[in-house]
């Protein structure tokens, strides 16, 4: 745990000055508040200072009312998880590629483009990550 918590410590204080606010919802895990303008130099601190590594783009639709859409980076380092959390405009949808950092960031982004409608500027290519286009450009709703 004592490495667990050096790590989030170490992860917040790179990310000073590129994160709106920072919140601890588990022990082991760091939110930090991002703006569109920020996420790449939030992306390029952590990566270039091999702070764990990017595990999972993820899209959070959580509340239709509020007309937001959250993008999540999960990124790792043993058992320290950061989450940068960016939200974004459900009608405007858009934003920046961190591929430019991240190559490997281009399939989680196509996944997030495909599956819930957000554009990502700056993808590289017209590759698509899944085979099937009936969903393509919309926002996908699961019913659990």
């Amino acid at each position: 745990m004592v490495d667990t918590q050096k790590n989030l410590l170490i992860a917040e204080r790179l990310l000073e000055g590129r994160a709106a606010g920072f919140r601890h919802p588990e022990p082991f895990r760091l939110d930090a508040d991002v703006e569109a303008a920020d996420l790449n130099a939030a992306v390029r601190m952590l990566f270039n200072t091999e702070w764990g590594y990017l595990a999972a783009i993820t899209g959070l639709d959580r509340d239709r009312q509020d007309g937001e859409f959250e993008v999540l980076y999960h990124f790792c380092s043993a058992d320290a998880v950061v989450t940068l959390r960016l939200r974004t405009g459900r009608e405007t949808q858009r934003i920046p590629s961190v591929t430019g950092v991240i190559p490997a960031a281009e399939f989680f982004e196509r996944e997030l483009s495909e599956y819930f409608g957000v554009r990502v500027e700056g993808i590289p290519g017209e590759i698509r990550a899944t085979g099937d286009r009936s969903h393509a450009g919309k926002s996908r709703q699961f019913e659990g």
